[in-house]
């Protein structure tokens, strides 16, 4: 940040008082510049029929990690809810209707500066498609899942999560909710 948003001044990078962070500070108008880490909300759609399960997962067709698989997620904006984030990035990143169910999990992901959450979700029919930001959109078995092209570590976690909930669920166990820290940041793609 170089410039103020309330004044247009040049800001300074300060520990303000009574503060114990350094954050961007106005000169002029001693406007406080916090900033704070970014939401990712998405969900998990899922489609069952005579005991097979499947996962809606959509293939990235913008950077970070053009060209890999990821859950349907994106950044929560202003004035929404992380529910109404959920189904809204859904129905963009894959034309996708959902039946949205409980948290699932919480991601905090430090290095990057941002949480990501995912909820539980059942399509309500078939009918999907690639949204802009991707560039295919398929439903997967879990042994199909395209394990060493997923996009994000909280990808894997929270798929790696679900599969074990649903293993677990012939035994009584159901869903859980699950949180965690991914502190290593993603894998790199082979430099060719």
């Amino acid at each position: 940040m170089k410039f103020c948003s309330e004044c247009a001044h040049p800001v300074e990078l300060l520990v303000p008082a009574g503060d114990n962070r350094p954050r961007y500070v106005c000169v002029n108008c001693s406007a406080i510049h916090y900033q704070n880490p970014k939401m990712v909300i998405g969900t998990i759609p899922v489609w069952e029929r005579n005991g097979e399960l499947q996962v809606l997962l959509c293939q990235r067709a913008i950077e970070p990690r053009r060209g890999f698989w990821t859950l349907p997620a994106g950044f929560m904006e202003n004035n929404e809810t992380t529910s109404e984030a959920a189904q809204r990035e859904t129905e963009e990143e894959a034309g996708a209707h959902i039946e949205l169910g409980k948290l699932y999990t919480l991601l905090n992901v430090p290095h990057v500066h941002q949480v990501h959450m995912f909820y539980l979700a059942t399509l309500r029919d078939l009918a999907f498609a690639p949204g802009e930001e991707s560039l295919d959109v398929q439903m997967f078995r879990e042994a199909e899942i395209p394990w060493d092209d997923l996009a994000f570590p909280t990808i894997r976690t929270t798929l790696e999560c679900f599969f074990a909930d649903r293993a677990r669920m012939h035994q009584g166990g159901g869903y859980g909710f699950h949180t965690q820290d991914i502190t290593q940041p993603m894998r790199q793609p082979d430099a060719t």
